[in-house]
């Protein structure tokens, strides 16, 4: 299993503490450096990777070391992130790499995660260590997957993670990630792996191996993970659904927008009004990874993908709210023959205690029509966790709720209008088309979704 050991510290790791750190495997072990730099790894005398120390990360986003690591975390934002991953190849590697954190965190305050990896002892005799040839966090390579196992209680779409998804997609594998039963997915850890040629694959005790997001029992056959099929598809016991804390529900938007690609354009004006319409406060803070660690800024987003659309490449960000309003949105910004299209998931949880915003829909649906260049909306109540992270065990499939068409979108229809008795808004030249498909509790709801859709396509120009 990759071994992850995290300092957490109140001062900025500088290049000398750094190299103190590093000096934990001895003078032997060789440095070098990966990622265009951003990445510090301690090898053997072949050039194998033991540990590779990511670049600290200032985090300055209120509530991200407990949303990720737990309460049980003695540190808050603001802090120091600096995170230390070891090869499973070589058994001492997990030591070397609480060594390099150990001694981060002695030298300037703070904790280590998991505490009980933290030590500051030289591990020597590790300059000749044998290891595989699997890249550094991939535990299991063939032909067909990357495998990579992981024993933390939460996976994050962290830098290292989004790094091996590209890495599996541009070699033509898939990627599989392994876990015990316990762990459970952040939202954009979730949503990097739809879509993708990937499985999350967990190991019970008691039932062997399952995929953690459709309940499949599977098996290791020809290098990767499929499902058992010989007596038709099976699911696992462990995957059944578990009790959980009455009440609990998420509120999911997928929002489109279409912009004019020019100079004047501000990107993150659509996520911003939906996260004040409900919640009452903008988001906390953004970033291209997780942990989240910089403060909400739509002209820092922007820069940044204008500087990737001048390199013809797409921006992936997510978003996260206050702590005490669980809120949480991944957004892929790219530049297409339409515009500049922001491609927005936006999750909130709520417990049992408080009421879900579905009232202030339709008032969302009115200001991204006609501020924000919405091209689509569609909104969707489920049962599930609160506090936003996916179980390795079933949960009920959401139900849609809205479903809203922007202005150039209708204006692209032909003939009647009125078939399933939108609600227009925005000016009467110019409007969307606000359907409501049910209260949440309603599956029929989906039929009612298809044939809108199925009247719409059939009357665009």
């Amino acid at each position: 299993m990759t071994q992850d050991v995290i300092a957490l510290t109140p001062q900025m790791p500088d290049t000398k503490t750094l190299l103190a750190g590093l000096h934990a495997g001895g003078p032997d072990l060789r440095v070098n450096r990966a990622s265009g730099g951003s990445v510090v790894q301690l090898c053997t005398a072949a050039g194998q990777a033991l540990v590779s120390v990511e670049a600290p990360r200032y985090l300055q986003v209120p509530g991200e070391v407990h949303r990720l690591l737990g309460t049980g975390v003695d540190t808050e934002s603001p802090v120091w992130w600096t995170e230390a991953r070891a090869t499973t190849a070589v058994e001492e590697a997990g030591r070397l790499a609480g060594s390099v954190a150990g001694r981060l965190a002695a030298v300037l305050g703070g904790t280590v995660w998991p505490r009980e990896a933290a030590h500051t002892d030289v591990v020597a005799d590790l300059a000749d260590a044998v290891t595989d040839s699997a890249p550094m966090g991939v535990d299991i390579l063939t032909d067909r997957a990357a495998v990579v196992i992981q024993g933390r209680p939460v996976i994050a779409a962290t830098t290292w993670l989004t790094d091996v998804v590209s890495n599996a997609a541009r070699t033509g594998r898939e990627l599989h990630l392994l876990t015990p039963p316990g762990t459970r997915l952040t939202f954009p850890a979730r949503a990097l792996l739809d879509g993708l040629p990937s499985r999350w694959v967990v190991r019970d005790p008691a039932c062997g191996y399952y995929d953690g997001l459709s309940g499949a029992v599977l098996h290791w056959h020809g290098g990767r993970f499929i499902p058992i099929t010989s007596d038709g598809p099976r699911i696992a016991d462990a995957f059944r659904p578990h009790p959980g804390k009455e009440g609990e529900r998420q509120l999911l938007l997928s929002i489109r927008t279409i912009h004019p690609a020019d100079e004047r354009l501000v990107l993150g004006g659509a996520l911003e009004q939906a996260w004040r319409t409900l919640t009452g406060t903008p988001p906390a803070g953004w970033a291209t990874a997780e942990p989240v660690n910089v403060p909400w800024s739509t002209r820092q987003l922007t820069d940044l993908a204008r500087t990737r659309a001048q390199q013809s490449l797409p921006t992936w960000t997510v978003a996260v709210g206050d702590p005490d309003r669980p809120a949480i949105a991944t957004t892929r910004t790219a530049r297409t023959r339409a515009g500049v299209e922001e491609h927005i998931t936006l999750a909130l949880g709520h417990g049992a205690e408080h009421s879900t915003p579905m009232g202030a829909l339709t008032e969302l649906a009115e200001s991204l029509a006609t501020r924000h260049n919405l091209a689509t909306m569609i909104s969707q109540l489920r049962t599930a966790r609160a506090d936003l992270t996916t179980p390795a065990h079933h949960e009920p499939p959401p139900v849609p709720l809205t479903f809203t068409l922007g202005p150039d979108a209708v204006a692209d229809l032909d003939g009647d209008h009125t078939a399933f008795a939108p609600v227009r808004l925005g000016p009467a030249n110019r409007p969307a088309l606000h359907y409501t498909l049910g209260d949440g509790t309603d599956p029929d709801a989906w039929q009612r979704l298809r044939q809108i859709n199925n009247h719409i396509s059939g009357a665009r120009q």
